[in-house]
């Protein structure tokens, strides 16, 4: 299965650069994974297709402003650092440019050094860690200086934090929004509630691979970058009671889905858990748990739209995706959104 497989031809100015101001009025294509066949609707008339007894799986993670701006203390360079993953005593894992400037022993200082980071190593792939120093409280620090780390597509500058998150976040720790939940409201999901919808809340912090392409010609040969995940007890008992039913599990978002396929047992079944996964999911897997999935239209040749073409199957992946170009659908993080039943 080659890499090239899932390439589409996507016109630049179907990008989405900003949010739309009431986030469930964004299109929602409805694809049959079956037939093919899909349908137009918009995102908040997703209601009418969830029934009582289903349980919709969202992710509940919090991205937070990890994308700082510092210079070298003994030249003033510029350099960019974004936070990938906390590790122990204030030291991160992170992705900074130009990487050349940050050898060991480089120290940058931040928001003229309210924060200093000093790179003690160099990780996989040319990450660095990089350990702070700091008065007072990081997250308070960070929330002051970082800004949010838009995905390179996005080019316009956010107005509003809050609009790269989803209402339901919870859980700080994420470098990259979990896109699909971003179209519901409080409303929303107050009526998806009432309707007799189950919703569980799971967590898992999107990392590196959010922003890393797919380089291997093969795509049995991409290494996925490892995530941390937690499912709660209460979380769990609502999935398995929902699969012990007849009933659907829907998740939203790729995240949702790998959390809870990465934490099931050979049963399908869920309990209570934490831990890392690095679960790659494209054609071929056969989904333990998962059912019906709401997710956004993702980049060409990426693992989110083999994951999807893993459930719907290639073809009808691929034919919804040249459909919604020719219907002016809006593509990525800020874009319009595909259930997939």
């Amino acid at each position: 299965m080659k890499t090239s497989d899932f390439y589409y031809d996507l016109p630049q100015e179907l990008i989405a650069q900003d949010p739309l101001e009431d986030r469930s009025s964004s299109r929602l294509m409805v694809l049959d994974k079956e037939t093919g066949k899909v349908e137009h609707h918009v995102f908040k008339e997703i209601i009418n297709y969830l029934n009582p007894g289903d349980c919709l799986v969202i992710n509940d993670t919090k991205v937070i402003p990890a994308r700082l701006i510092g210079a070298k203390e003994e030249t003033g360079a510029k350099i960019e650092v974004l936070l990938l993953k906390r590790g122990a005593n204030d030291t991160w894992e992170t992705l900074v440019k130009p990487g050349r400037k940050a050898k060991p022993g480089t120290r940058i200082s931040f928001g003229d050094g309210l924060l200093i980071g000093e790179v003690v190593d160099i990780a996989d792939e040319g990450n660095r860690l990089i350990r702070f120093e700091y008065e007072g409280i990081f997250e308070e620090i960070l929330d002051q200086l970082g800004q949010m780390p838009l995905p390179p597509y996005i080019t316009h500058q956010l107005k509003d934090k809050d609009r790269y998150n989803t209402v339901y976040a919870e859980h700080s720790g994420s470098a990259a929004a979990p896109t699909a939940g971003l179209h519901f409201t409080p409303e929303l999901l107050k009526e998806i509630e009432e309707k007799g919808v189950d919703i569980a809340r799971v967590t898992l912090h999107v990392g590196l691979g959010t922003f890393r392409p797919v380089k291997v010609d093969d795509v049995e040969n991409h290494h996925m970058h490892s995530e941390f995940y937690m499912i709660s007890e209460e979380a769990a008992e609502k999935i398995n009671r929902a699969k012990e039913n007849g009933h659907r599990v829907i998740c939203v978002g790729t995240t949702s889905c790998r959390t809870i396929e990465s934490a099931a047992d050979e049963n399908g079944r869920l309990k209570s858990c934490s831990g890392w996964t690095e679960i790659f999911i494209y054609p071929g897997y056969r989904f333990k748990i998962l059912d019906c999935l709401i997710t956004n239209f993702h980049l060409p040749e990426s693992t989110l739209i083999m994951l999807v073409s893993a459930l719907a199957g290639k073809e009808h992946v691929l034919a919804a995706y040249e459909e919604a170009v020719r219907e002016r659908y809006r593509f990525f993080s800020f874009g319009d959104a595909m259930f997939i039943v």
